[in-house]
């Protein structure tokens, strides 16, 4: 496994656990992963390499940019670079609608089963702010993507 593949998958490994952990992805693991793709491709092509990296990470970070989740998508860019973050992005919006629909039934199953046994279920705060429970990490959908774009290079 190369350098590259190695950081790909342990960054990944790193915003999945901060993110089902906290909610939260660290700017040490985007922050880390965006210099860390940068150096790789630079001592492995040169100037060429960094400025494919580089490229890379700016797909990722206008890609995402709507989901708050720059930082590891940019990471993620810099160390697949600009040929395979649209690929990586594309798959990670994919895994993410899985995901999504897999929390969604599994919630709504939860909340019938909790109606039928006669619970009271907890009413939803009216600062419209969503709750820790009630959002669905999205970084095991990035991870997945970047993922599967590095297996499909291979």
């Amino acid at each position: 496994m190369s350098a590259r593949a190695m950081l790909i998958v342990i960054v990944g490994l790193a915003a999945v656990i901060e993110d089902l952990g906290w909610r939260r992805i660290s700017n040490w693991t985007s922050g880390g992963a965006l210099a860390a793709g940068l150096i790789v491709h630079y001592l492995q092509k040169g100037w060429s390499g960094a400025w494919h990296s580089l490229l890379g990470a700016l797909i990722g970070f206008g890609v995402f940019l709507v989901f708050y989740l720059l930082g590891l998508m940019s990471g993620f860019g810099a160390l697949l670079g600009d040929g395979r973050i649209v690929a990586a992005a594309l798959l990670a919006a994919a895994s993410g609608g899985l995901i999504a629909l897999g929390y969604l039934a599994i919630r709504g199953l939860v909340r019938r089963f909790r109606m039928g046994s006669g619970a009271v279920l907890p009413e939803a705060s009216g600062d419209g702010a969503a709750k820790s429970g009630d959002s669905i990490p999205y970084a095991p959908a990035i991870t997945v993507g970047a993922w599967l774009a590095l297996v499909s290079e291979m």
